[in-house]
């Protein structure tokens, strides 16, 4: 029993010390007829009370109008307490004083009643003063506001978009008249001629045509990566030319590749022809040795590379050995 009063008097310490308050206030207690103030209700409760905020009409004493509602607003005032607003705009249009009724909040709780209110409000609302003795006047202009960002704003985004939709079709009519898409991607950055020749003669290496008697396919891959090399690399239209054209062009143009590049290059194109057109048969050594000098033709006819600031220089024999981007050193073998 003692206990059972212990906690009575606890809870009934901890409501005396957590009081739940409902307060309603104006901006101001008076306004001219038309204008617009701020009504403000309140409610302080503890965080664990359920209550049911008051429902406020769209009209007030009979008069005042409620323009606009804010959402309810949820503030915590502590660990144990909240303190729920909503503001309401509201204008009266009648001169007079007006009593505002309180506000009824519905409660729910052991121990607490099961409705609070708020306290009563005053607005008296005024008219202008209108001077007779001055007899009619003219009626004035209505006052001209400047134009804001937030009013210009809608028209110009929409004579953006509206000169923008013009530009599109403008643009896809003439790339329409000259059969080009609508919009192109960039092109992509060309690799290097001896980059992509030196890829396509490892992946010919890795398939191992002629070890699978696919001795014509072998030839036909080298020399046209050779070919297509050629024309990236020294302007020369290899794909279309035959083995002697391709030597004569190389003559006429002095210098444009070393003597024993272009030794390669006379073993290489030749034999490949007697194997396509002749059906010639090679020796396994012929195969080696074709794809050893593809190798070498590429690495001595590619541009030299800028030397960086402090990256030692190369020697002469250095790179000729070297079969590919691969580090494998293969051993150049001599004409049949």
């Amino acid at each position: 029993m003692t206990g059972f009063l212990a906690l009575l008097l606890t809870g009934a310490h901890r409501l005396e010390a957590q009081p739940v308050k409902a307060i309603a206030r104006l901006d101001s207690t008076q306004i001219l007829i038309g204008d617009q103030i701020n009504l403000v209700v309140e409610l302080e409760k503890p965080a664990n009370m359920e209550s049911v905020f008051a429902g406020i009409p769209d009209t007030l004493a009979g008069r005042i109008e409620v323009m606009d509602r804010s959402a309810i607003d949820t503030l915590r005032l502590d660990d144990q307490r909240l303190k729920l607003v909503q503001t309401f705009r509201i204008t009266c249009f009648d001169s007079g004083e007006y009593r505002i009724p309180p506000f009824r909040f519905d409660l729910r709780g052991a121990g607490l009643p099961d409705s609070l209110f708020t306290n009563e409000l005053v607005l008296k609302v005024l008219t202008l003063q209108v001077d007779t003795t001055r007899g009619p006047t003219d009626v004035k202009m209505p006052y001209d506001a400047p134009l804001t960002l937030k009013e210009v704003t809608p028209y110009m985004m929409g004579i953006l978009l509206a000169g923008a939709l013009l530009f599109l079709v403008l643009y896809s009519l003439k790339r329409r008249k000259k059969n080009l898409p609508l919009f192109t991607l960039p092109p992509k950055p060309q690799e290097p001629a001896h980059v992509v020749a030196l890829r396509e003669l490892d992946r010919i290496k890795e398939e191992k045509l002629w070890q699978k008697e696919k001795i014509k396919a072998y030839y036909s891959e080298v020399t046209g990566v050779l070919r297509t090399y050629i024309e990236a690399r020294f302007g020369i239209p290899a794909l279309e030319q035959t083995t002697s054209e391709i030597l004569e062009s190389f003559a006429s143009r002095s210098g444009v590749a070393p003597e024993k590049a272009m030794s390669h290059l006379q073993h290489i194109l030749p034999l490949a022809d007697l194997v396509k057109f002749a059906k010639y048969q090679p020796l396994p050594d012929d195969h080696h040795l074709v794809l050893v000098n593809a190798y070498f033709f590429v690495n001595e006819t590619k541009p030299e590379e800028p030397v960086q600031p402090g990256t030692p220089e190369k020697g002469n024999g250095e790179d000729s050995g070297s079969a590919g981007n691969h580090g494998e050193t293969i051993k150049p073998l001599s004409h049949v």
